[in-house]
C-alpha cells in the first residue's frame, strides 16, 4: 500500500477553495526570507526520489544544462505562490498546464504522468517538510506543535490552489507526519536524478549568459556556496532517505549544521528587510503596508 492510497477518506472533509494568501499568515511573514533556499535543497532532492517524478525530471528539466536559471525560475514561482495574489492562483494553474504534457515512458516501459495525483502532491508536501526543517535549523526557535498545525492548515490551501485532490492530503499535520515517513521510508528510491541533483548542487554550473572567460572566476566564486548548499541539503534530508543515497552524515556534521544555522537564525533579524527577503516578498509586503497606511488615512479623513 503507497502513502497516497492510506488518504482517500480525506474526500469527505471539508477542504477550503482556491483563495490567495494575504498578510498575517506564516507563510506570508517566512517564505519570502532568504533562508528559504537552504532547505529548497533537500525538498528537491526528496522530489528526485520519487520514481515518477524522477523519469518527469530526468526528461525534461534543465537543472542539468542550466542549473542557476532553473533555480532562479523555480524561486520566483514560489513567491508568487505567496505573494502574487490572485496572479498567485494564476501561476498555480500556469504551472498545471506546463506540467501536463511533461509525461515519459521510462525503459521498463512504465508510463510516468507528471499530473499523477500522488507524485503532484508530492511536489508539495516536501515543502511542508522543508518549510519546518527551516524553522528546526534556521530559526531562534523550532515550531511547536500547535504552530505545526497552523502552518499545516496554511499548507493545505496551497495544495487545493494547485487542486491536489482532497485524497492526498492528510487530515491534520500528525498525519502527515505519518503520511510523510511512509513515503520516505517505502516509496522513495535512489534514482539517478537525485544523485545527478547533488553533484550539480555542489559545483553550480554558470548562467548561460556569462562569457566563457568569466567561468574560472564563477567557479572559484561560488564554490563556497556550493559546498554549502550541498551540506545543508544532506544534513536537512531525511536520515531514511541519506541510507538510500549512500550519503554519509555524523554527529560532528550535525552540530556544524546547527551552529551554522544558530548563527544564520541570529544574523538574518540584523538585516534591512529589503536583504532578508526575496524580491517579489519585500515588494508585495511593502506594498501591502503602504495599502494599510491609505486605509488608516481614509478612516481618519473629515466628514
Amino acid at each position: 500500500m503507497t502513502a497516497s492510497t492510506t488518504l482517500e477518506s480525506a474526500d469527505a472533509r471539508d477542504l477550503p477553495q482556491r483563495h490567495p494568501f494575504a498578510p498575517g499568515t506564516r507563510m506570508w511573514d517566512e517564505t519570502g526570507l532568504v533562508t528559504f533556499s537552504l532547505t529548497a535543497g533537500s525538498a528537491f532532492l526528496l522530489q528526485t526520489m520519487e520514481p515518477t517524478i524522477s523519469a518527469v525530471v530526468d526528461k525534461h528539466s534543465t537543472f542539468r544544462t542550466d542549473p542557476m536559471g532553473r533555480a532562479l525560475r523555480s524561486l520566483a514561482s514560489v513567491m508568487m505562490w505567496v505573494y502574487g495574489g490572485e496572479e498567485g492562483l494564476a501561476e498555480a494553474e500556469r504551472l498545471r498546464g506546463m506540467h501536463a504534457t511533461l509525461n515519459t515512458t521510462t525503459p521498463d516501459g512504465v508510463r510516468h504522468t507528471a499530473l499523477s495525483s500522488g507524485p503532484w502532491a508530492w511536489v508539495l508536501h516536501t515543502g511542508t517538510f522543508a518549510f519546518t526543517e527551516n524553522a528546526k535549523y534556521f530559526a531562534r526557535r523550532p515550531l511547536t506543535d500547535a504552530e505545526k498545525e497552523t502552518y499545516y492548515r496554511e499548507a493545505v490551501q496551497l495544495l487545493r490552489n494547485f487542486s491536489v485532490p482532497p485524497k492526498e492530503i492528510p487530515e491534520n499535520y500528525a498525519a502527515f507526519e505519518k503520511y510523510f515517513t511512509e513515503m520516505v521510508d517505502n516509496h522513495l528510491v535512489a534514482t539517478g536524478t537525485a544523485h545527478d541533483y547533488l553533484r550539480v548542487i555542489r559545483s553550480v554550473a554558470p548562467p548561460k549568459q556569462l562569457p566563457r572567460a568569466l567561468a574560472p572566476v564563477w567557479k572559484t566564486a561560488v564554490a563556497p556556496i556550493g559546498r554549502m548548499q550541498y551540506f545543508v541539503t544532506v544534513g536537512t534530508t531525511p536520515e531514511s532517505a541519506r541510507r538510500k543515497l549512500g550519503l554519509e552524515w555524523s554527529a560532528a556534521d550535525e552540530r556544524k549544521l546547527r551552529v551554522l544555522g544558530r548563527l544564520i537564525a541570529y544574523l538574518l533579524p540584523l538585516l534591512p528587510e529589503r536583504l532578508r527577503y526575496f524580491p517579489i516578498a519585500y515588494e508585495a509586503r511593502k506594498l501591502e503596508r503602504d495599502r494599510d497606511r491609505l486605509r488608516r488615512i481614509i478612516a481618519r479623513r473629515p466628514l
